[in-house]
């Protein structure tokens, strides 16, 4: 009951801003809104949202499995520190990433340039997942596929690949979930989005019927991404024993080792070493000094919110991902699911829902606060405190606290006992996942920020917008390097994820 009841009133506070778009649409009458979906504009959005979500999220699963499949089971040389360097990515902001290209090659903008950037930004959500999945499958259904005959490419796709679909799957929906929500990227690059556009509506043009009408499309189709994922997971989802833990043989590359380790390498190069050049480069050319104390006090306030942020969405996670777990139901599982949606739900009208609240029934009590802003964090990034914290709870053996209640442990000991310590990689995951998140966040962070507080999102994107490249470049750099260790410890525990059991509940990372 205890689990029941916690899990519904964090449900409940995730479905707010949900129900803060409803209301404030509705408020103008369908005849107004009408109007404003079926404008020539908000087509426009759609396609241009539409067709870059499906692109880039095809993009990162085909290079994403791939390189996690180099890395995992080939003689790829190196493929540990591969394997490192491909995770990097994941750290650098997806504004950096952008501001890092244009600001060396102008010319990557609009479309095509959003597709690099996103795909270069968000294809390690679909490497990890799949490089664990792969660690963890069985090798023995490999080894009877090669006896019957099958080629190399043959085993990959039927064999290989269907072992990680799920991964696969789940990796590919966070990926278009983050980019339904992007803003900072599409913002420098120049690409209209349902996201720049619901944000020019709340700051420039004050309008938030439009504004909230259109986060209710973005919704719309963040719910048509979770409806076919989740029935592509159930037509597929059959799944075999994962076998007895032992080292898969590694697939020779032989003759293609050569242009393997190219393709690798210019991932990397494009990934990690453009916006890393590109920031150094813009610091040398700084034409005038920046204090140490404006970067220093502006990285200690990023971290202190990303460190209450991410404690309180690990502490928000834990009931519902023992819930969904130890007492699964169909209804539990879509609840589960649907947390999800607020993933795609933009930063700006997270906060703007939150700021409503405290306006209109708390008296303005807590606008532009600390506490304000890092409950707005917790939040938006809740779903991935979500996939740490029960990937790590389907891996822990219930028949240890069932044996410790056996011997006369109440519950709140079994519990603090066994439970917490089995499920701590899990916590430690899901609280790196939200501080790498919140590090990069941005429009949540200019609306609700406390008066006179900043942090390192808002100092780069100040000195960006205003095309003070040199100003700009530090805070990048101290970005990457602060959210760098929360992105290394997130690779050590996908690195770990499936070597916890032979056997047992799925381990994959998705709710």
């Amino acid at each position: 009951m205890t689990l029941l009841v916690a899990s519904a009133l964090v449900v409940l506070a995730l479905a707010g801003p949900l129900a803060f778009l409803v209301v404030q649409a509705s408020g103008v009458g369908w005849g107004p809104i009408a109007h404003l979906l079926f404008r020539s504009l908000t087509a426009s959005l759609l396609w241009n949202t539409v067709r870059l979500s499906v692109v880039v999220t095809a993009l990162c699963a085909v290079v994403g499995t791939l390189c996690a499949y180099l890395v995992e089971r080939t003689d790829l040389p190196g493929r540990r520190l591969w394997g490192a360097l491909l995770v990097i990515p994941f750290a650098i902001p997806d504004f950096v990433v952008g501001f890092g290209w244009t600001s060396i090659a102008p010319g990557v903008a609009g479309y095509w340039g959003a597709v690099l950037v996103m795909t270069l930004a968000v294809y390690p959500l679909v490497f990890l997942p799949v490089a664990a999945a792969l660690r963890g499958a069985d090798p023995a259904l490999e080894e009877v596929a090669r006896s019957l005959g099958l080629g190399r490419l043959a085993r990959f796709w039927r064999v290989t690949v269907g072992q990680a679909r799920r991964a696969v799957l789940g990796g590919c929906l966070l990926v278009t979930l983050v980019i339904l929500a992007e803003y900072g990227a599409f913002e420098i690059l120049g690409y209209q989005t349902f996201t720049t556009e619901i944000f020019s509506e709340y700051s420039v043009g004050f309008d938030l019927a439009a504004a909230s009408a259109l986060s209710l499309v973005l919704v719309g189709l963040s719910l048509v991404a979770l409806v076919g994922q989740s029935l592509v997971r159930e037509r597929h989802g059959a799944r075999v024993a994962r076998g007895a833990p032992r080292r898969h043989s590694p697939q020779r590359l032989g003759r293609a080792t050569v242009p393997v380790v190219l393709g690798v390498a210019a991932l990397v190069v494009a990934a990690l070493g453009v916006p890393v050049g590109a920031t150094l480069y813009w610091m040398t050319r700084a034409t005038s000094g920046l204090a140490g104390d404006s970067v220093a006090g502006a990285g200690l306030t990023t971290a202190a919110y990303a460190g209450a942020a991410g404690l309180l969405a690990t502490l928000m996670a834990l009931p519902i991902a023992l819930l969904v777990v130890r007492h699964p139901t169909r209804l539990r599982s879509a609840l589960s699911q649907s947390t999800l949606l607020i993933l795609a739900v933009p930063g700006v009208v997270v906060a703007l829902a939150l700021s409503s609240f405290t306006e209109q029934h708390l008296g303005g009590l807590g606008y532009q606060s600390a506490p304000l802003l890092v409950l707005a964090y917790a939040l938006m990034f809740f779903p991935l405190a979500l996939v740490g914290v029960r990937a790590s709870v389907a891996q822990a053996p219930r028949s240890l606290e069932e044996v410790a209640g056996s011997l006369g442990l109440s519950r709140a000991r079994v519990f603090a006992r066994v439970t917490l310590p089995l499920v701590a990689p899990g916590l430690g995951a899901a609280f790196c996942l939200v501080f790498l998140s919140v590090v990069t966040e941005l429009t949540a962070t200019l609306i609700l920020i406390p008066t006179g507080a900043q942090t390192l999102a808002t100092q780069f994107w100040a000195y960006q917008q205003n095309l003070a490249y040199g100003q700009a470049a530090p805070f990048a750099l101290v970005m990457m390097a602060v959210a760098a260790v929360p992105a290394y410890l997130l690779g050590r525990f996908f690195d770990r994820l499936p070597t916890q059991r032979a056997s047992g509940p799925d381990p994959r990372v998705l709710p």
